[in-house]
């Protein structure tokens, strides 16, 4: 036995990941203070994920961990609840990290968000909400929000707070079919950063990226990105 385990320890050693990060904090803290793409371990070290770790700045304490990108129109986002669940796309461009992963991460602590938005005229602005987190798939990954912090966008996000997540496959009320996307819908939305990407400002309502408070209902975004860290 004693031989056994001389010979298999120094394998399960070599094989594990020295560290194993939850989030970008802990990218920042122990792996390196760089923005990019790096492997996160929310649901343990057999379910590495890939993510972009946006580290800012000083000033607002950056580290964080981008759950959801649009910027392009490169990865289909009208995609079944399994998909959903699981993630998406590629980090290094448009992707979805995925449902059970954003619930892993929400649970270890209080998180905060802020949805960065880009119009078709180089317009950006910001909304924060400062407590974030969604409930297990149990409760369908329930929305929770609050503390919202108006960073020019105004609020379209808090009309859909306690929805439980739906898609074309798992939809209760028809929205996500209607609106073309996996979302918290609520009869049906005032925001849908998970609909079509439309590579212009004009779309159909509620069937394209649409934050109704900033551009109106009517104005498909050319970005936005979702990104959460911890709460100071």
């Amino acid at each position: 036995f004693q031989l056994l385990l001389v010979l298999v320890l120094p394998l399960v050693v070599q094989s594990a990941p020295a560290y194993l990060p939850q989030d970008c904090e802990d990218v920042y803290s122990n792996i390196s203070q760089n923005t990019g793409v790096y492997t996160i371990y929310p649901g343990g070290p057999d379910k590495p994920v890939q993510v972009y770790c946006d580290m800012g700045c000083d000033e607002d304490r950056g580290r964080w961990t981008v759950i959801q990108r649009r910027m392009d129109g490169s990865v289909n986002f009208y995609r079944p609840w399994d998909e959903y669940k699981n993630g998406f796309g590629n980090a290094s461009g448009e992707y979805w990290l995925g449902l059970q992963n954003i619930f892993l991460i929400t649970t270890r602590g209080k998180y905060e968000m802020r949805i960065y938005m880009e119009d078709f005229d180089k317009g950006s602005v910001y909304a924060h909400y400062t407590s974030f987190f969604i409930d297990s798939e149990t409760y369908r990954y329930k929305l929770h929000c609050s503390g919202f912090i108006n960073g020019g966008a105004g609020e379209s996000l808090f009309y859909h707070n306690n929805m439980e997540f739906a898609t074309y496959d798992r939809d209760t009320n028809g929205c996500a079919v209607s609106s073309s996307g996996g979302y918290w819908f609520n009869n049906c939305l005032v925001s849908n950063l998970n609909g079509l990407y439309k590579w212009g400002p004009s779309a159909p309502q509620n069937a394209a990226i649409v934050w109704c408070s900033w551009k109106g209902c009517n104005y498909s975004l050319r970005t936005v990105v979702m990104k959460i860290k911890r709460a100071a």
